[in-house]
């Protein structure tokens, strides 16, 4: 019997044993060979920082409202899991035993995926093309964030862009900037080594937010003294947005993608936020949030787009995986992310190992 991952709370992670249930006609069992944990979300639900660790999301009035039994509830952690199908029901005919696949599901050693339900979730189960390898496919849904976000952004061919936060969605935001048609990009970020792999990856500049001020550069630079039409914040730290509000022009756009986490403190909404009347978008892609250009485009959409990006080599992930974690070390790899998050860019969990 394998053992699944479980939060069982605040920065406790265990192994519990997990049964699955027979195959059915339209079942696929899948055996994990990677998967990714995110920086974000995931990290701040092991934190306990979530709302969702006193608070769960009424979906219909799409209100967080309490718990209404007190404490910490169990979950599974993880939706970035590239596995390998080894068996499949008896009307299963759009996948094959061998097929390498991309979900949306918890990090665990063995998943069962019916297809006639997995047709309706938002983020459905993707057979990978010939030639994308594991280390590229557990980018696919963090692609689809950066898709969704550069989406929201709405770049114009010419746009003057900035990027601050260059963690994986905000080096791949760079990326698909540049794609989309942005005609110069300042990346900012305090890592010194997350601002090379951002000139690496097509950004004009690289700035240190604790020693430079990214908007005074902005703006006061020949040939473009206003400061940036799109600014995209990817870091969920309410410093950098208030950082990304300066650095705006007169009716700008700041399009916010992180898990901002506690009070707002830093934010000054009387200042350039409301002098320069900027525009400002969250960007979610999950969550029953449709796409801002539904029905052309929706979630399932957005990953086929995120893995065929990949398979064709626009986007590169090439060295953003830092470390490697056996899927028994997961817990290593949690405290890792949590102590040291600033020597890590992306922690991913391999199965090649597990019993």
């Amino acid at each position: 019997m394998p053992d699944k991952l479980t939060l069982t709370g605040p920065r406790t992670l265990t192994f519990e044993p997990y049964a699955l249930p027979p195959l059915g006609a339209r079942d696929v069992l899948l055996q994990a060979v990677m998967s990714g944990i995110s920086h974000g979300t995931e990290m701040n639900l092991y934190r306990g920082t979530a709302p969702f660790a006193v608070k769960h999301f009424d979906g219909e009035h799409r209100l967080f409202v309490p718990n209404e039994e007190p404490g910490f509830r169990p979950m599974g952690l993880g939706y970035e899991l590239v596995s390998r199908v080894v068996k499949v029901g008896s009307d299963v005919h759009e996948v094959q035993v061998g097929d390498l696949v991309h979900t949306a599901t918890n990090h665990q050693p063995l998943t069962l995926v019916n297809l006639d339900e997995d047709a309706g979730v938002e983020i459905p189960m993707q057979v990978l093309p010939a030639g994308v390898t594991p280390e590229q496919a557990v980018f696919a849904a963090l692609v689809g964030v950066a898709l969704a976000g550069v989406h929201d952004a709405q770049i114009k061919v010419g746009d003057d862009v900035v990027v601050y936060g260059l963690g994986t969605i905000g080096l791949l935001v760079t990326q698909l900037a540049r794609l989309n048609g942005a005609m110069h990009i300042t990346a900012v970020d305090p890592i010194a080594a997350r601002r090379q792999l951002a000139l690496g990856f097509g950004a004009d500049v690289a700035l240190d937010p604790t020693t430079d001020d990214p908007a005074a550069w902005l703006k006061h630079r020949a040939g473009a003294p206003r400061g940036a039409d799109v600014v995209l914040e990817v870091s969920g730290n309410y410093g950098a947005l208030a950082g990304a509000m300066r650095c705006a022009q007169l009716c700008g756009t700041v399009v916010t993608m992180g898990y901002y986490q506690g009070s707002a403190q830093p934010l000054q909404f009387g200042e350039e936020w409301h002098h320069n009347r900027l525009n400002l978008v969250s960007s979610m892609a999950v969550w029953g949030c449709p796409s801002r250009f539904f029905p052309m485009w929706d979630r399932p959409r957005i990953t086929r787009t995120a893995i065929a990006l990949l398979a064709r080599g626009a986007l590169c992930v090439d060295g953003l995986i830092t470390q490697r974690f056996d899927y028994a070390d997961a817990p290593a790899a949690y405290r890792l992310i949590d102590e040291q998050g600033a020597d890590t860019v992306k922690v991913v969990l391999d199965y090649r190992r597990a019993p």
